[in-house]
């Protein structure tokens, strides 16, 4: 799992192109999905907060807090803009902030109403992928105009994905801030 900071530092082209978008309207902007505890996902609209020491939320007491008490997988997607088809999306572990200095520094960067009963969760970074629709030239003979241009990030520290409920992990490849294309579905 690697912190906000060391995908910025591996990919800072890739981490200022998602900040862009989740920063797009002023404070961050976009839409949190938490797993449930019966498994279901759950999707909240939330300000993630991007600093040099990573990327945060304030969570209120609510289903979604406790979602990520209890499980603290999360996806992160962005807002869309109202211009274009863009998207930004990261994935990764969210893990409550113990350290007072540091929330408290938050907290008054982002002026967050300290009467409010929230709690700073700091998000790590297994994926992030960043989706570009209107800047992508066609590739190659028979390609189309405006397919998407996606560039994707993996943490190589990250667990390998299992498939099957008795799936041995295989070994992942690093594959880092690889671009992708691919059509639009």
């Amino acid at each position: 799992m690697a912190s906000w900071s060391d995908f910025a530092a591996d990919e800072p082209r890739l981490a200022d192109g998602i900040r862009v978008l989740l920063q797009q309207y002023g404070p961050g902007f976009g839409y949190l999905a938490t797993v449930r505890a019966d498994g279901g996902p759950r999707v909240h609209p939330v300000s993630p907060v991007i600093t040099d020491e990573g990327l945060f939320c304030f969570i209120i007491d609510s289903p979604k807090r406790r979602d990520l008490e209890r499980d603290g997988r999360y996806a992160l997607h962005s807002f869309p803009p109202e211009e274009s088809d863009d998207e930004a999306y990261v994935a990764g572990h969210a893990q409550p902030v113990t350290d007072p200095a540091q929330v408290a520094r938050l907290a008054q960067s982002v002026r967050a109403a300290p009467q409010v009963d929230w709690r700073l969760f700091e998000f790590t970074v297994d994926v992030a992928m960043l989706a570009r629709r209107d800047h992508a030239p066609a590739i190659g003979p028979g390609d189309a105009p405006g397919r998407p241009a996606v560039q994707v990030w993996l943490d190589p520290l990250a667990a390998p994905a299992m498939t099957g409920p008795t799936a041995v992990p295989e070994p992942r490849p690093a594959r880092r801030g690889r671009d992708v294309h691919r059509s639009a579905a």
